[in-house]
């Protein structure tokens, strides 16, 4: 019998070989033309020659003028880029497997100077607590969004999705996790706003459903649609960005209602225990939603994919990923293999290519 690990799973109209992806990892390499390093691209498509079922690219930012956080940020909103993407997508489904952008705005997560109209956008004038490791400085206070800027966001991740279909691409993901634009929408952490944006749940939810529409309008139906999730930021990692679970599973509802194929629960443990509720992430999501769910967070080698399989339909990893070109295959053999550590996967921010 094939063990469910390595057995196929279909979302929608897209079977999986198997329940093993390449989670979404920030990279930092693309040079003024906004296209990832050749060395960056290759270690896609070199995952899925090596047995992954799910290629995920680094998230991708949707316009030129506020939705970069960092340097060397990859966009698919022209034609040079999207033939650089369409050979990845083309190289990825040649092996077998399914290739999902992630899509997404880093609003507040920003600095002066690093977008090209030198805007800082979010949902409040609410900067975060701790200093940008980039420079070393506060993040400055955000403007916050008029109805104009979130026009203007919404029509960039919609330009940005035409972009995605050019390219070849099974499915697109909206990054609504790690403290990014649409997460600082979803907390109210960060959304403090006093209008139909802000304040309950389902107000703070309204932005990210016309996201979540203007999308679906553009986007051919053949594609995925998937959405990422999390309890925690990139920037004061302390902070619950959510108050408690009922408030999680309140979010993860308002998501089921809106058209999208599964859910990504990302967490820094997927074992770890959700809210004190005494179950994980991806069980009080799956408690609240029958959508197909995919889950990451130290899942380094087969006992861990397996155990994370319990609550969720599909396993990603990140730095194992990264740093083992043959993981795949090594937890096929059930070999034992190390959980690597952040400084490990340090090797993705310098010009060293990967492995």
């Amino acid at each position: 019998m094939t063990p469910l690990l390595f057995s196929p799973f279909t979302i929608r109209n897209k079977t999986f070989k198997n329940r093993i992806g390449v989670a979404p990892m920030t990279r930092m390499s693309a040079a003024g033309d906004s296209i990832p390093r050749e060395d960056v691209l290759t270690f896609l498509k070199t995952r899925a020659k090596n047995g992954a079922g799910l290629v995920y690219t680094e998230a991708v930012v949707t316009d030129y003028e506020s939705a970069q956080g960092y340097p060397g940020q990859a966009r698919i909103l022209n034609q040079n880029q999207v033939n650089a993407w369409k050979t990845v997508t083309n190289e990825i489904r040649g092996h077998g497997a399914v290739s999902i952008c992630q899509v997404f705005h880093c609003g507040r997560m920003a600095y002066e100077g690093i977008n090209p109209a030198n805007r800082v956008i979010a949902p409040s004038p609410v900067a975060p607590m701790q200093e940008n490791p980039l420079t070393g400085m506060p993040y400055p206070v955000p403007e916050p969004m008029s109805r104009f800027d979130m026009d203007h966001v919404i029509n960039g991740f919609a330009e940005t999705a035409k972009g995605v279909a050019a390219a070849g691409f099974d499915g697109f993901e909206l990054h609504c996790a790690h403290g990014y634009l649409l997460s600082q929408f979803l907390s109210a952490y960060s959304n403090r706003r006093t209008d139909t944006f802000g304040g309950s749940m389902e107000n703070r939810y309204r932005f990210i459903r016309e996201v979540i529409h203007a999308v679906k309008a553009v986007l051919p139906e053949e594609l995925l649609f998937l959405v990422r999730i999390s309890n925690w930021g990139i920037a004061d990692m302390d902070v619950s960005l959510f108050s408690d679970a009922a408030e999680w599973q309140q979010m993860v509802t308002l998501f089921s209602e809106d058209p999208v194929d599964a859910i990504s629960v990302s967490t820094y443990d997927y074992s770890q225990n959700g809210f004190d509720t005494g179950r994980t992430m991806a069980r009080i999501t799956r408690d609240v939603t029958d959508l197909p769910l995919l889950i990451c967070g130290k899942i380094h080698d087969r006992k861990s994919a397996e155990h994370a399989l319990a609550d969720a339909d599909l396993v990603l990893s990140g730095k194992s990923m990264l740093l083992n070109p043959d993981w795949v295959a090594d937890i096929e053999a059930d070999r034992e293999l190390p959980l690597y550590g952040s400084e490990e996967a340090g090797v993705a921010y310098t010009t060293t290519p990967l492995p």
